[in-house]
């Protein structure tokens, strides 16, 4: 199976992307509802950033994923392909932590809200988010250890 991906890659026009699963495997369609999408216009360029959904109405993700009309695409397999089970939400509220430094990426952690920066996910828990590396996934990458900001987190979503 894995020359034929391979002959697949190489067959690939230049330019064209395989897709954006990064040292991991597609998981079967659906049977990760908490994943999100995040979309939003910055400097009029259209970004996106991977999400997690921590409560029904509540997207957590990277503070640097930040902008103007923000959206949530919930219930996808394939970004790439209108599916009848996605919702795309539009953001109420953005609220990056208080200490977020956009220079130096520290506290790089953002809830999204009421209409609801990619999990890492180990032993089937939530141990981080994607905070910056590099756009092909080679290292270095580094990621927000959510544990560390457990009380704010609660204390931000209770205020919701």
């Amino acid at each position: 199976m894995q020359p034929l991906l391979l002959l697949l890659a190489f067959l690939l026009s230049p330019g064209a992307e395989a897709g954006e699963i990064i040292g991991g495997h597609e998981a079967w369609p659906h049977s990760r509802p908490y994943m999100a999408l995040v979309q939003f216009l910055f400097e009029e360029i259209l970004h996106s950033c991977g999400g997690v959904l921590v409560r029904h109405d509540i997207v957590l993700t990277a503070a640097h994923c930040w902008g103007r009309l923000m959206n949530v695409t919930l219930g996808a397999h394939n970004i790439r392909k209108q599916e009848k089970t996605q919702q795309v939400i539009t953001v109420r509220q953005a609220i990056r932590h208080p200490d977020y430094n956009l220079k130096n990426l520290s506290n790089d952690i953002m809830l999204l809200k009421g209409d609801s920066g990619g999990p890492l996910i180990c032993e089937n828990g939530l141990q981080g988010i994607v905070s910056y590396g590099l756009d092909n996934g080679s290292p270095p990458r580094a990621f927000t250890k959510v544990s560390s900001f457990l009380p704010w987190i609660k204390k931000t979503m209770k205020s919701l």
